[in-house]
């Protein structure tokens, strides 16, 4: 194995690490799940640096770590949704990858908050509709009379909507103040 690629899984394993550890001390939104936290701020700092595969793999393993330290699963699909599937997507956010190191090269730095901003609403409107889905699904009793889609967009809106703008204001004034942690050294 080559020290570049060596390089790559051990900063997949600690920013997943951090991730998971960026969750849980998150503000818990809902007694039934949801919460505002910056998960998804090392999932994207992957993404930028290493790209689609490493981005997605970051993710997963956020996700499946999740289900480890006390998710909350009633089904295998719905658990597939919410923690598998909503997490991986967030390392799509790696879509803006190429022209975000360019913004970065050249100290761009307005560039670079449009890209990281694009980014992250592109990755937290995929990670909210699978977790929308999901709770349509697995949880319309927790709908009553309304309609369990409209019940899901609004329920998991509340806290994907202040986490997406969070994960942006964050990542947006970290990396455009320090452009080198997008750049790897290998």
């Amino acid at each position: 194995m080559d020290k570049k690629r060596l390089l790559m899984l051990v900063e997949i394993a600690i920013f997943a690490a951090i991730g998971l550890v960026l969750d849980q001390v998150s503000f818990k939104v809902w007694a039934q799940g949801g919460s505002v936290s910056l998960v998804m701020v090392p999932i994207m700092l992957i993404a930028f640096r290493w790209g689609l595969v490493a981005g997605l793999t970051t993710g997963l393993l956020v996700g499946v770590m999740q289900t480890m330290f006390g998710a909350y699963i009633v089904h295998w699909l719905q658990g597939l949704l919410d923690y598998g599937v909503a997490f991986t997507v967030v390392g799509l956010a790696a879509i803006v990858r190429r022209p975000l190191l360019e913004a970065a090269n050249q100290l761009n730095k307005t560039k670079m908050a449009l890209y990281i901003i694009v980014g992250t609403v592109f990755a937290g409107f995929l990670r909210y509709a699978a977790h929308t889905t999901a709770g349509a699904v697995f949880f319309a009793e927790y709908a009553g009379d309304q309609n369990a889609w409209i019940y899901s967009i609004i329920y998991n809106g509340t806290y994907m909507l202040p986490a997406t703008v969070l994960t942006a204001i964050v990542g947006a004034l970290l990396f455009t103040a320090a452009p080198q942690l997008m750049q790897r050294k290998a």
